[in-house]
């Protein structure tokens, strides 16, 4: 199933690195994409930080990446708010980060009379936030958001993303936003395949978590890889209805299958 395999789209949290910490094997494994001609590209739902700070964070672990080569889905976010949403005035929920990525693609960012809520991972979260927020959806803002992921992994364990604050709106609006861009959804794919230049049988998506980076594959045709890096343990898979393609221990795990039969 790798034979064919042009382009492997890397999760990061819980696949490439742990926190700041890298993964054993993650460098090697981008030597042997490299030394075989294949491509790659980092993918991550997270929309608290930037392309920018994880080419910074990567270079810290001495993995040298230019910008082109991560894709965030606040970066999928800001490609569909001008294609599909252009004009519309947009208040964020996230961070400046998240901010940064919108306003690079013209997107109008207002305090006020918004025309659409964009709820981000906010790693800056507080109450008054979360009430405002709250007071535009109850009121008939409609929102979007980046993307579904309920915990971010990191070296001290799970932390709560953005699926625990959707569910904090739900709690208190009894509304659900009328879009998630990020993985496991299509507007990240389209995102994903004019970015690479592929066809999906040409792609395999890496990932540790099965809601959204399997989901991802098994959605849209594309060949899912499943590590057990991070979120996911080999129980989950037994119980969950979302099975991926292939399983590994690591990406070091795929390095050695590459070497071995290709």
């Amino acid at each position: 199933m790798l034979k064919d395999i042009k382009c492997f789209v890397l999760d990061m949290d819980g696949t490439f690195y742990l926190g700041y910490s890298i993964i054993d094997g993650s460098l090697e494994f981008i030597d042997t994409l490299k030394n075989q001609d294949r491509d790659f590209l980092f993918l991550t739902n997270n929309s608290s930080r930037s392309g920018e700070y994880y080419v910074n964070k990567l270079k810290n672990m001495d993995c040298n990446v230019s910008k082109d080569k991560v894709f965030t889905s606040g970066e999928a976010t800001a490609i569909y708010l001008s294609r599909k949403r252009k004009g519309k005035s947009v208040y964020v929920l996230g961070t400046e980060f998240l901010k940064d990525e919108l306003s690079d693609y013209n997107i109008e960012i207002v305090e006020d009379e918004p025309d659409l809520v964009v709820i981000g991972y906010d790693t800056t979260l507080d109450y008054e936030k979360m009430s405002k927020v709250c007071t535009l959806i109850r009121e008939g803002t409609p929102f979007i958001a980046t993307h579904p992921d309920f915990n971010c992994p990191t070296e001290d364990g799970m932390i709560p993303d953005i699926g625990a604050i959707l569910a904090f709106i739900e709690a208190s609006t009894d509304k659900r936003p009328e879009l998630i861009v990020g993985k496991p959804h299509s507007e990240v794919v389209e995102s994903l395949l004019e970015k690479t230049g592929c066809k999906r049988d040409e792609i395999a998506i890496v990932g540790d978590r099965l809601y959204t980076d399997i989901a991802t594959g098994v959605n849209h045709g594309i060949l899912s890889i499943l590590v057990l890096t991070g979120e996911t343990t080999m129980k989950d898979v037994e119980s969950s209805s979302i099975k991926p393609d292939m399983i590994f221990d690591s990406l070091k795990a795929i390095s050695d299958e590459l070497k071995i039969n290709y």
